[in-house]
């Protein structure tokens, strides 16, 4: 595998695509690895030019007109020429959000103006592809981190740049890394590992992650049919709140082709109305004799137990595997207490 020339001008750089990562099951031991917490947010190359400053998407589009604060605090760094890897996250109340993120994806100037002035975003940095006249690009991530630091502290110095800045933590240590892990699924979306001794790749899965996917019991409220109507395609899943109220939290699509057919008649055995009492798939039902409907509402009986990473307006973020069904579990059990939320990045400390 080719590395990227180190004589690469580095403002050329600002249009790098982000290294990426290749999921898998358990944290390397074979190795120099370097760990860090990933930060559930949005990844972001951050550079600066002179006066130019850009703030680039992993697709490659520019997110600077959704987050002025960040830039105008890139244009106020003494340091004039940098590339640097990071990633955008957004504490509203010290817990990160990321439906505070998307809400930043706004086509009216006024109303990002409006929100990064109440909710300013935050720049997680973890990697530098260049300072000053150096590329870095082409050399060790041990030298890129020893960079960043540098970068960091130099930030540090300047007053009232701290809270716009954060320098995400790393470690060789796969016990502290194996905390981290344990402690995903809020601000931490799980743990990357990088090799000490590899240059950076830019949008190759050069870097490995580990994910922790957590439990709910759920209660089926309702399923979608396939298009032509004949079959399940999906069941929406629910949690009771301290109100009494079945809330939609999302949907779980992962059962055998074969188990089809009987699970279609055991929900059309079970079709009544209203099925979610609290927030409902889309809004509220248009169940009427059935398949004419977006979705169709069950009497809550069924339970299962599903997986999953994120939560997000309490909400599962992506699809959840399903793991079981819970005939043991009564509905009313299925509570939103079981959703994990976000960690505060300044509890990172606390687990190491």
């Amino acid at each position: 595998m080719a590395k990227v020339a180190s004589s690469i001008a580095p403002h050329h750089l600002a249009m790098t695509p982000p290294m990426e990562a290749k999921l898998i099951a358990a944290l390397p031991d074979d190795g120099v690895w370097q760990f860090e917490p990933k930060w559930d947010g949005f990844r972001a190359i951050a550079s600066r030019s002179g006066e130019h400053v850009e703030l680039m998407s992993k697709s490659g589009k520019s997110l600077a007109r959704f987050f002025p604060e960040i830039v105008a605090a890139l244009a106020d760094l003494k340091e004039t020429s940098f590339v640097v890897d990071g990633e955008l996250i957004l504490p509203v109340d010290q817990i990160l959000s990321f439906e505070a993120l998307q809400a930043r994806l706004h086509p009216a100037e006024s109303r990002i103006r409006k929100l990064s002035a109440e909710t300013p975003a935050q720049l997680m940095l973890f990697d530098c592809l260049a300072l000053g006249d150096q590329t870095l690009i082409g050399q060790t991530l041990a030298t890129r981190r020893s960079a960043i630091e540098r970068f960091y502290a130099e930030i540090e110095e300047q007053e009232g740049r701290r809270p716009t800045f954060l320098l995400s933590p790393a470690t060789d240590d796969i016990a502290q890394a194996t905390k981290w892990l344990i402690a995903s699924g809020g601000a931490l979306d799980g743990v990357i590992a990088k090799s000490l001794d590899e240059p950076y790749r830019p949008g190759e899965r050069a870097m490995r992650k580990v994910k922790q996917r957590r439990t709910a019991d759920c209660v089926v409220g309702g399923f979608r049919r396939e298009k032509d109507g004949s079959q399940v395609a999906s069941l929406l899943l629910g949690l009771y709140d301290d109100a009494g109220l079945l809330n939609h939290v999302g949907f779980t699509s992962a059962f055998a082709r074969e188990d089809k057919e009987a699970l279609t008649a055991r929900l059309d055995s079970l079709i009544a109305a209203p099925g979610f009492t609290g927030k409902a798939p889309g809004g509220p039902s248009r169940w009427s004799n059935g398949r004419d409907s977006e979705w169709l509402p069950v009497k809550p009986e069924l339970i299962v137990e599903v997986g999953y990473d994120q939560v997000t307006a309490e909400r599962f973020r992506h699809g959840t595997a399903l793991l079981r069904w819970r005939p043991d579990k009564a509905p009313e059990q299925c509570r939103m207490e079981q959703l994990h939320y976000a960690l505060r990045p300044s509890q990172i400390p606390e687990i190491s």
